[in-house]
């Protein structure tokens, strides 16, 4: 069990100058352990850039009780921006791996930008824990050993989306950004609905960088489903305009995933709603959690949002498993060490399956509510749904 703490964040070291990767001698304990952040720090995904990499210099500091260190070893990071596009994803990666000499990748925000970055972690033989990317394809068809997730997948979505809608008879609609996290989502929550008896009469698929969803929530309204389920990343969100065109009123009922803090008043419109959510600070009940939001709200003024935990998930994964390699960063003793690894996240119990290293894990079964204090709902837990209940289908 880790010990909780409550001292002020310490100064995290960043490497101020290149250094070749040849120059970082695995498991030389003279040599500072490094890992290269890759998040989107601009862009359309830049509040879950922001998120994560709070998330992560939170947990490392969680991890290693507040000394930055593990087995002896300083642990750096380097923060990098991908700006939420692929080829600068790749450019972003490359200076780290060939630069700095990371001995771990961590990120990314966009599938896309990860699903660029895989073959780097392949090639340069470094390990990289995926988080928050959700598509499938990353720990699927696109899979290789040095690929670990800590973030859940479109299929764990997935599965929570449709127990709280999908029943025989149920005609469902989807709406979905046009990349692989809208696809790889729509596909897994069909597999899944579809299973439970619901039919899917009708996929749509908007630009992800859209402001303008008229014709695309037409085109749904006209197909008369029962549901309206929505996939959607980003601060362009497509719910003032369902609001705008009544889609309730013309009785579709509608469900999500319930995202970050800044998507919340467009909610309004939404109370009742049941989905899920990948997390909300409120909802689990653990020591992680509960060191997380304190030191979260005295540092930022605000309680943590959709994915820090996620990166202080991945900044635990990595301590844990350097406390039993004691220091080693052979990334072939990494992968022995991570396959089937279970450590305390800030969501609970989380497992790196060994099958595709995918961590299982607990996701939540939410109403929309209205409360005391809120000018917007708030998603209630209806129910936990723990990790054996989200395991998604092995796709490598």
């Amino acid at each position: 069990m880790f010990k909780r703490w409550g001292v002020g964040l310490l100064a995290v070291s960043l490497i101020l100058s290149g250094c070749s990767s040849g120059n970082t001698a695995e498991g030389n304990d003279d040599d500072p352990i490094k890992i290269g952040v890759l998040a989107s720090l601009t862009g359309a995904l830049e509040s879950y850039g922001k998120q994560t990499t709070r998330g992560f210099e939170l947990g490392l500091e969680y991890a290693t009780n507040g000394t930055m260190e593990v087995a002896g070893r300083e642990i750096q990071f380097i923060k990098e921006d991908t700006e939420t596009k692929a080829e600068v994803a790749v450019q972003k990666a490359t200076k780290l791996l060939e630069e700095d000499g990371v001995d771990f990748l961590v990120g990314s925000s966009s599938s896309g930008d990860t699903l660029a970055v895989l073959p780097l972690a392949e090639e340069y033989k470094k390990i990289i824990v995926v988080e928050p990317a959700a598509a499938d394809t990353i720990t699927g068809s696109e899979f290789n050993p040095y690929v670990f997730r800590t973030g859940r997948n479109s299929s764990q979505d997935a599965v929570a989306g449709a127990a709280a809608i999908a029943k025989e008879g149920i005609k469902i609609a989807t709406l979905a950004p046009d990349y692989s996290f809208g696809h790889d989502g729509v596909a897994a929550f069909k597999e899944a609905a579809e299973k439970l008896g619901a039919e899917i009469i009708h996929e749509e698929y908007a630009d992800q960088a859209a402001t303008d969803f008229t014709s695309n929530i037409q085109k749904i309204i006209d197909q008369k489903p029962d549901y309206l389920y929505v996939i959607w990343a980003g601060a362009n969100t497509p719910w003032n305009q369902i609001g705008d065109m009544k889609v309730q009123e013309k009785g579709i009922k509608i469900s999500t995933g319930v995202a970050d803090f800044a998507t919340f008043p467009t909610l309004a419109p939404l109370v009742g709603m049941e989905g899920f959510t990948v997390y909300y600070h409120g909802l689990p009940d653990n020591e992680v959690n509960d060191w997380l939001v304190k030191e979260h709200e005295k540092r930022f003024g605000e309680a943590p949002d959709l994915f820090t935990p996620g990166g202080m998930s991945a900044a635990i994964a990595i301590v844990e498993a350097l406390k039993k390699t004691e220091g080693d960063t052979d990334s072939d003793l990494l992968i022995e060490t991570m396959e089937g690894m279970s450590f305390e996240s800030p969501k609970g119990t989380m497992t790196f399956r060994p099958e595709d290293h995918q961590a299982l894990q607990t996701l939540y079964a939410v109403k929309l509510e209205e409360k005391d204090g809120f000018d917007y709902p708030i998603p209630v837990l209806t129910r936990e749904l723990k990790p054996e209940e989200t395991e998604p289908p092995i796709r490598n």
